[in-house]
């Protein structure tokens, strides 16, 4: 099937979103127990950490982690947004940069000016644009970003995006509590899906819909260890307590060129199969045996693959043994932990 679909359905009692190119699970949602990102809090300065630059702060839903703080006293109140999914008994990852995210529009409390995004290169688009962000954000001393899907977007429903956002900030931002609170909650995976997934694409909303378009099925692959690769070759990734192991077998191909054309068909997979699995943090590559006068085009192939990815990944680059390293932000729950 050619196309993308968007499928929005529920799996064992969890709201959940699959997306669909050309009839393969390319990305999925799904309620995870722990806070989502994007939930904003009034929290409470417990007590400084040191040596890592960060606090420890008391929220409703348990303790949180807040790196890089100055002058932040224990006993303060402060605002502040879960960043990301902590790691089994570790505390919630949060930051102080408040943002407030929907599909047309990001309002920026802590950033003033109005920006627009840098994909949208037609100057009368830009210009139409600013125009209604004047409009919207006139006598606000908050910042506005118009995301790259403004340029195709109705200008009436842009400037009703960029009110619902700011209204919710002044909402939010002006509580005046006294004791720590959960003010707003993050977005489900239904909600994430109209926010993110903006290219345009048919939605399926009708019960079972993930066994018609065949996602319960590329779920059971995912679930698993064994991704596998085009011709011969198979990644099998394998999350340990300390890091991500992904080794890259090149199977029944034993031609000179097997391992390379394995390690490129990785770089390509790569982001989706840590993408529906929600595996991140440190991740090393056990590659098969190739050239060191091909490195440089894995890199290539792999940043690339990377580009388009919206979990932030930074490549660490090769460790003596020959494998390759990189750090991955915990945007997602691990499917395993979630579907059991």
């Amino acid at each position: 099937m050619k196309g993308r679909t968007i499928v929005l359905d529920h799996i064992q009692g969890r709201e959940a979103a699959a997306l669909m190119v050309d009839g393969k699970l390319d990305d999925f949602l799904i309620e995870a127990d722990a806070p989502a990102p994007g939930t904003i809090y009034r929290a409470r300065a417990d007590r400084p950490m040191k040596g890592q630059g960060g606090m420890f702060l008391t929220t409703p839903d348990g303790p949180a982690f807040l790196r890089q703080v100055k002058g932040l006293a224990p006993g303060a109140l402060l605002l502040v947004q879960v960043s990301g999914y902590a790691e089994p008994g570790k505390a919630i990852p949060v930051t102080n940069r408040i943002l407030f995210k929907s599909r047309y529009a990001i309002v920026t409390p802590d950033a003033p000016g109005l920006n627009i995004s840098r994909s949208i290169k037609d100057d009368n688009t830009r210009d139409r644009l600013i125009e209604i962000a004047h409009a919207q954000m006139d006598g606000s001393a908050y910042g506005l970003i118009l995301r790259s899907c403004c340029a195709s977007a109705d200008d009436d429903e842009i400037a009703e995006d960029i009110s619902a956002m700011l209204a919710q900030a002044e909402q939010v931002m002006g509580d005046a509590g006294t004791e720590p609170e959960l003010l707003s909650e993050g977005d489900g995976p239904h909600l994430l899906a109209w926010r993110d997934w903006t290219d345009p694409a048919d939605v399926e909303t009708k019960a079972g819909g993930f066994e018609t378009h065949g996602v319960l099925d590329a779920l059971d692959v995912a679930r698993g260890i064994a991704e596998p690769l085009p011709g011969a070759g198979t990644l099998y990734i394998e999350p340990t307590r300390a890091l991500v192991a992904v080794d890259v077998n090149t199977g029944a191909d034993t031609s000179l060129a097997a391992g390379t054309k394995a390690n490129f068909a990785c770089a390509k997979r790569l982001p989706r199969a840590l993408r529906l699995r929600g595996l991140a943090g440190q991740i090393t590559l056990d590659l098969a045996p190739m050239p060191k006068k091909d490195r440089r085009g894995f890199e290539a192939a792999l940043k690339a693959a990377f580009r388009s990815d919206p979990d932030e990944t930074t490549l660490a680059g090769w460790t003596p043994l020959g494998h390759f390293e990189l750090h991955r932000k915990r945007g997602r729950a691990p499917l395993a932990e979630i579907l059991k």
